[in-house]
């Protein structure tokens, strides 16, 4: 592992939630950072990635900004979820590719790029096994995309990147506003709500049997400067995991969400929703292996910080992004 204490590191998406851990983890190690928002670069346009790079001369880059959503807007809204994040994504690899700054390029995919039927836990080389999940395909394939093209960029120009692949992110900062929350933030809000109200009981999409893996987003930040400190094999880009090591089937997340925000009504599920991918759960061994991580927030401490952040915070936590 190299140290950043010198190097310029330029984050995109550096506002967002992730982004945010990202950027404060990386000025405590003494780098400089630089966070570009996209109303001053709309890394969708030709040419912005390289202008931005221009500008700001960074040494390392760590490509964050994304367009998600939960199953809703993934079902809502899939090309443009598809275009923006192949285009965001290519354009920075080739931009860092032609920069002269620039040794070395982190990019973030999603679990969702594994197949609807994967043998739990996931491992990296199961990721061309067969087609994601229908609900989530288009964003887990347009981040899968990358990291093809890094790997062949690796291979043929000596292009030094890294591939991180988190399992669903959740903590203090995330998006409650419905038409981008995922699964713990939406059951946060609608417990919280119902126990507010004095309603006695709480519609849930799908059945509860599928399974997700929670990851606690001070563990994901630490792991993706982790991974831009690495030493890499030249020529060479292995997709990495991010996990906690613990599978949570969507029942259990929300009968712990209830019990914690002090909400005693019915759960009352609605199998007519989708319940997205089966199971999810990660084999995490390569990124203790490669890069030297392990998670370390215990999952119901982790969400015990986030409702206590969103009750202090709603205003926030509710806004809209695309207001």
């Amino acid at each position: 592992m190299s140290s950043l204490d010198d190097r310029h590191v330029l984050v995109t998406g550096g506002a967002g939630f992730l982004g945010r851990r990202v950027v404060a983890l990386l000025e405590a190690t003494g780098a400089s950072v630089t966070a570009p928002r996209s109303s001053e670069f709309d890394l969708t346009v030709p040419g912005a990635a390289e202008q931005m790079l221009a500008e700001y001369r960074p040494t390392e880059i760590i490509h964050l900004a994304a367009q998600v959503g939960g199953i809703g807007y993934n079902l809502a809204q899939p090309a443009p979820l598809y275009l923006a994040n192949l285009l965001m994504g290519t354009y920075i690899i080739e931009a860092a590719r032609h920069a002269l700054s620039v040794t070395k390029t982190v990019l973030v995919g999603t679990v969702c790029s594994y197949p609807k039927i994967t043998p739990v836990p996931f491992a990296e080389d199961q990721l061309w096994n067969g087609y994601p999940e229908e609900s989530n395909a288009p964003y887990g394939i347009a981040k899968k995309a990358h990291l093809i093209h890094a790997q062949v960029n690796a291979q043929q120009y000596g292009q030094r990147l890294a591939y991180l692949i988190p399992t669903n992110l959740y903590g203090p900062g995330d998006k409650f506003h419905p038409s981008v929350s995922h699964v713990i933030p939406a059951l946060i809000k609608k417990c919280v709500e119902a126990n507010e109200s004095g309603a006695d009981h709480v519609d849930v999409w799908g059945t509860g049997s599928a399974s997700r893996e929670y990851l606690y987003v001070d563990d994901a930040a630490q792991a993706i400067v982790r991974a831009a400190e690495a030493d890499d094999e030249p020529g060479v880009v292995e997709p990495i995991n991010l996990g906690a090591d613990r599978e949570v089937t969507i029942k259990e997340t929300v009968e712990t969400i209830a019990k914690l925000v002090g909400f005693t009504g019915d759960l009352r599920w609605d199998p007519t929703k989708p319940d997205g991918q089966p199971r999810r759960g990660v084999d995490g061994s390569r990124a203790n292996r490669v890069l030297g991580w392990k998670p370390t927030m215990d999952f119901h401490e982790g969400l015990r910080t986030t409702i206590d952040w969103y009750l202090a915070n709603r205003a926030e936590a509710e806004r809209d992004p695309h207001s």
